[in-house]
């Protein structure tokens, strides 16, 4: 039996999950709200939804926030790009990557379209992340020349929608590997260093593709079942062992600025340090990064020109995050690009390569902070960043996430209506989530948070 089709057993047997991996599944859930809402009118995110209109007919899914309902890959498609435009969504450390933002946007689209209820959503929620995550962690991380997570969050996204629809393990096996196969291989971003673009990690496309692959698959279409069966590339053990018992979402981690997860050890070092030191930015000299070496591979630009570019920018980041406090990163605006004083910091901190937390990655992503002020050299070491699985954001943490990144762009009310359709959900009732999800942001003409006149309708 392939690995593919053991995968595909797995799934087509569960029923439900125990109820910790539920209770992660509406976490990541609630967190997955806040993300998409301060996506939702960023410049990627609006024109991934014009042109998924274009792309893809109309049909029974929404596409969040708007009165515009698409096929389930289309809606499926505009959704995961607003929830990852920003850098805000979830990740998940043995995968180096996200699948909140492929997995959630997949299951609701799917639900909406085929019908499914509060348990089911939640159960194939669970199970998208688990397959997606096996899928990434099974890889020689190390030896992989990007660690982005397109090639992979499809799957688990046709497994999760495989399940809710009902597919025969055969047809699940064939979704997974027609997904696995299909995905976008974003061979540009091994070299390219214009990382202020939309594509980004590709997570949008994959989900996508992952939702056709279950229709091609009930249809008949075929593709390469053992596509996980080469112990070059994969580690069967990580693939297999343990399913149904370590629910792999539970380890999933938040984040609390839209930034790149490499750049948070750094900034949750530099607030401590503030906190307690009492350190005005204007005192600070220069500040040195000693961290692990994929930072390296960050643009890592000093003046970066948008938004994306700006999400991969230790320096600029922290520099932000030194003189505006973490709220500028909650979620990052393209007000800040052009804030002078952020750039004449960024211009004074400095990288370095640690051997010893160099070692420590993928596991973990560290930082050693040194900052020199009025002369006085201070220190602060950081492991695990604010809302890794071992240093977590709990669930009252994410109510309060969604509370500040959404600040400019909806009123408190209709905040808090997001909120309660998480808590219905965790109750058992996905109706509300579903309708929030549909209605509009707001019904007046506002100054978006990126710069320009939007209409929520």
């Amino acid at each position: 039996m392939t690995i593919a089709r053991r995968l595909a057993e797995f799934v087509s047997k569960t029923k439900d999950v125990p109820r910790s991996t539920r209770d992660m599944a509406v976490n990541t859930t609630l967190d997955l709200i806040t993300a998409a809402v301060a996506g939702y009118s960023s410049p990627g995110g609006q024109a991934a939804r014009h042109a998924a209109q274009a792309t893809w007919g109309s049909e029974k899914s929404a596409v969040w926030f708007s009165q515009t309902r698409l096929t389930v890959p289309g809606a499926a498609f505009a959704n995961s790009a607003a929830a990852s435009m920003l850098d805000l969504d979830d990740g998940h450390r043995a995968a180096a990557g996200h699948p909140g933002a492929c997995i959630i946007p997949a299951v609701l689209a799917t639900a909406e379209a085929y019908g499914a209820d509060a348990e089911h959503v939640l159960t194939a929620i669970a199970l998208g992340y688990d397959v997606a995550i096996r899928i990434a962690a099974a890889r020689d991380l190390n030896g992989l020349d990007t660690l982005v997570t397109g090639p992979w969050c499809g799957q688990g996204a046709a497994a999760a929608a495989g399940w809710l629809r009902g597919l025969s393990p055969e047809n699940l096996a064939q979704a997974i590997a027609i997904s696995g196969s299909s995905a976008p291989n974003l061979a540009a971003v091994a070299y390219s260093r214009v990382m202020g673009n939309h594509v980004k990690e590709g997570i949008p496309w994959a989900t996508a593709t992952g939702l056709a692959a279950v229709d091609l698959a009930q249809a008949g279409f075929t593709g390469p079942v053992d596509l996980f069966d080469n112990k070059k590339l994969f580690d069967p053990a990580k693939l297999t062992e343990g399913l149904g018992e370590n629910w792999l979402i539970e380890g999933t981690y938040f984040k609390p600025y839209s930034c790149c997860r490499w750049a948070h050890a750094a900034i949750d070092a530099l607030l401590e340090l503030q906190a307690e030191q009492v350190i005005p930015s204007d005192n600070i000299q220069s500040i040195d990064v000693h961290t692990f070496n994929r930072v390296f591979r960050l643009n890592n630009d000093l003046a970066p020109a948008n938004l994306e570019a700006a999400q991969y920018s230790v320096p600029f980041c922290l520099a932000l995050a030194a003189i505006r406090g973490d709220q500028a990163l909650l979620p990052l605006k393209e007000e800040a690009l052009g804030d002078q004083e952020v750039l004449a910091l960024a211009r004074r901190v400095r990288l370095h390569l640690d051997p010893e937390l160099d070692a420590l990655f993928s596991d973990a992503v560290p930082a050693r902070l040194e900052i020199v002020a009025k002369g006085r050299r201070i220190h602060r070491t950081v492991i695990a960043p604010k809302g890794e699985a071992s240093n977590p954001m709990t669930r009252r943490d994410l109510k309060a996430k969604l509370e500040t990144a959404t600040r400019d762009i909806i009123d408190p009310d209709r905040a808090s209506s997001l909120i309660s359709a998480a808590a219905a959900l965790d109750d058992g009732n996905l109706q509300p989530l579903l309708s929030t999800l549909a209605g509009p942001l707001t019904h007046e003409i506002t100054q978006g948070s990126f710069g320009s006149a939007t209409q929520s309708t």
